[in-house]
């Protein structure tokens, strides 16, 4: 099984390099390789996802993956793919960051048992390792020729803002981990995006030079959508893996709003589908684009990946409540808040609605709805009026507080498109 490893990552257009014996070394039976993540904040993103799930396929192929959290490193900061050096953090920034991820990565790779996965934070060596042992155990086997030829630090010395000497120093870090890696636990790939091919070659020529053995690199591509804007932005920001900060709804929307161009690759990097099925999939979808089966295939997956089938209930229910076909009722006043953020809203105290309630076309005129009571009338006669989804028959209709989701909104909407959220405040 180990053998397919390589062929898999080759037929999902994930390999945009490897080092030389790389493939061999794969076949020749299990090996331990490993991925760092860096602790920026206590939760990944759907730009993780791609590492994420080579960690998977590493583990699902037989081999023994390492997820490197770079508590250490994480410190500093990796000017490759930068422009500006970033904020530091403080340790403690790094450790809240670190359990968020190790949580994380527990839905993806199995870390239990012997022979499970293993989480490491690069701080166990680096925050104990002194400058003069350092300089004198991996310094003196880099030039700064060496180091000046990597892509990512010559575009920032180019650069206005310069780089810094904390920076400059980040591949020898890298470099350290890799030999770490190898010493303690017998890593002998390392992976990651295109970016971190500087970084994980330095950490090959520092093991050749003082262990006097090969090891590889893999690094896969950096993934941009079909039009060329930068992957996992949504109009809402950055999409996170943390249904706290990005809802199943909210992620399974950037799936289901994949440029048609963009599905087979998307499929491909981030599902499990044979490649075949994917094959069959997006000949489906050539055939209809306008039904968006692939990017239905595409956020089903990912959606049950990241959050479960129970998260991918939520979501396909909060869409078919945003869509219309099912009633607001279904959602609760929060996910439906969630799903509505983006319409106009009004704020209506609750006692209007206490007793015989107000009159519905009273309602549709102050929250804007409807531009008077009378156009409400001729909307509400032409059937074109809904609250919580259900149609309002006539205009003598009130609405009362019990109608309220949860006790706290309503849903209005006009025609088939346009939506109104009424929350009731004290």
């Amino acid at each position: 099984m180990t053998s397919d490893f390589f062929d898999d990552l080759e037929a999902r257009g994930l390999v945009h390099g490897a080092s030389e014996g790389a493939r061999e070394a794969l076949a020749a039976g299990p090996l331990t390789a490993y991925i760092g993540f860096d602790p920026t904040a206590s939760s990944l993103h759907v730009g993780s996802l791609l590492p994420i799930l080579a960690l998977a396929r590493l583990q699902r192929a037989g081999h023994r993956p390492i997820a490197l959290v770079g508590g250490g490193t994480g410190m500093i900061g990796d000017p490759s793919g930068k422009t500006v050096e970033r904020q530091l953090l403080t340790r403690e920034d790094v450790e809240r960051n670190v359990a968020g991820i190790r949580e994380q990565l527990g839905r993806f790779v199995d870390f239990s048992g012997e022979g499970g996965a293993v989480l490491i934070d690069n701080h166990d060596w680096l925050g104990g390792v002194g400058l003069i042992e350092f300089l004198r155990d991996v310094g003196k086997h880099f030039t700064v020729n060496y180091m000046l030829a990597k892509e990512a630090v010559a575009r920032r010395v180019e650069n206005e803002g310069g780089l810094s000497v904390t920076e400059f120093a980040y591949s020898l870090l890298q470099a350290f981990d890799y030999r770490e890696l190898f010493d303690r636990r017998g890593a002998v790939l390392q992976m990651g995006g295109s970016d971190q091919w500087g970084n994980i070659t330095a950490g090959m020529e520092l093991i050749r030079r003082t262990r006097g053995t090969h090891v590889n690199g893999i690094v896969m591509p950096l993934v941009t959508t079909a039009s060329g804007v930068k992957f996992g932005k949504s109009e809402a920001g950055t999409v996170w893996l943390d249904a706290e900060r990005t809802s199943p709804f909210r992620f399974y929307q950037f799936w289901l709003n994949a440029e048609d161009a963009d599905v087979d690759r998307y499929l491909k990097f981030f599902t499990f589908l044979p490649v075949d099925e994917i094959a069959a999939v997006v000949v489906e979808h050539q055939a209809n684009p306008a039904a968006r089966a692939g990017q239905r295939r595409l956020a089903e997956e990912v959606t049950r990946l990241v959050h479960g089938t129970d998260g991918l209930e939520r979501a396909e229910r909060a869409t078919a409540v945003f869509f219309g076909s099912r009633p607001a009722q279904d959602l609760p006043a929060a996910e439906l808040l969630d799903v509505f953020s983006d319409v106009p809203s009004t704020e209506v105290p609750r006692t209007r609605l206490e007793g015989e309630g107000i009159p519905v076309v009273d309602l549709l005129a102050e929250s804007g709805v409807a531009a008077s009571k009378g156009e409400a009338r001729r909307l509400i006669a032409g059937g074109g009026i809904s609250v919580n989804g259900d149609r309002v028959s006539t205009p003598e209709q009130r609405v009362r507080g019990g109608e309220a989701i949860d006790g706290q909104v309503l849903l209005l909407r006009k025609g088939k498109k346009q939506n109104h959220v009424v929350r009731l405040v004290d």
